[in-house]
């Protein structure tokens, strides 16, 4: 079995946790409120920032420069794609990105920036990777299910983004850039490697969760 596909593997019940969350079940039917999608689009817009610098991190270890700019490829594919997704939808809904970061979204881009800085190369790609392949088998599972609805759906522009030929293509790069890291491995890096990969899956649940709930910090403890 393909390192990547163990990778996999080991995330299986997070990603259908994740299918099955109400956030995604009713961005899919199009039924999503639109408070917790603008709530969900702002977290997104600062979770993007911090996850164009942890690329920028993990692209200083590269090994060599091809590698080197297939990470900054994808910083650029990352930040001009999503960001012309979220002023889009903030222009049709009538809201700013101005937000705080919420508990999720801080622990998330957190974890990211962390590993990157201060993990080895591969558990830093390992734990960017989830970001980058879950979206994109939620774009196409969201379209394989809805087939013609998806035109009609208030969130088509984010599902087409995410299922579009331009976005697989980069999380195809960065599968590959893993899967190379992966077979060169040691069993201990690829055990690192794995439990990055986990954990960043399980906060991407916890970011679409955090947007459903409009979470928000605890008030001041007396």
């Amino acid at each position: 079995m393909a390192f990547s596909d163990q990778l996999w593997d080991g995330i299986s019940d997070v990603y259908d946790a994740i299918l099955a969350h109400p956030f995604l079940a009713e961005l899919s039917d199009g039924t999503l409120a639109r408070d917790r999608f603008v709530f969900y689009m702002q977290q997104d817009g600062l979770y993007l920032q911090d996850f164009a610098r942890a690329l920028g991190l993990a692209g200083v270890k590269a090994p060599d420069a091809v590698t080197l700019q297939a990470f900054l490829d994808f910083g650029s594919v990352a930040v001009s794609v999503e960001r012309g997704l979220h002023e889009s939808y903030f222009e049709e809904f009538g809201a700013g990105p101005d937000a705080p970061k919420a508990p999720a979204c801080f622990a998330y881009t957190g974890f990211m920036i962390a590993t990157a800085a201060n993990g080895s190369y591969a558990e830093a790609v390992a734990a960017l990777l989830p970001c980058f392949w879950i979206y994109r088998e939620v774009g196409n599972h969201i379209v394989a299910k809805a087939r013609q609805a998806v035109a009609e759906n208030p969130y088509a522009k984010w599902i087409e983004t995410y299922s579009g030929d331009e976005y697989d293509t980069s999380v195809t790069r960065a599968i590959d850039v893993v899967e190379a890291l992966g077979v060169q491995a040691s069993p201990d890096l690829r055990a690192s490697m794995q439990r990055a990969f986990e954990k960043s899956a399980r906060l991407e649940w916890m970011f679409w969760d955090s947007a459903y709930r409009l979470e928000s910090w605890p008030p001041k403890m007396d």
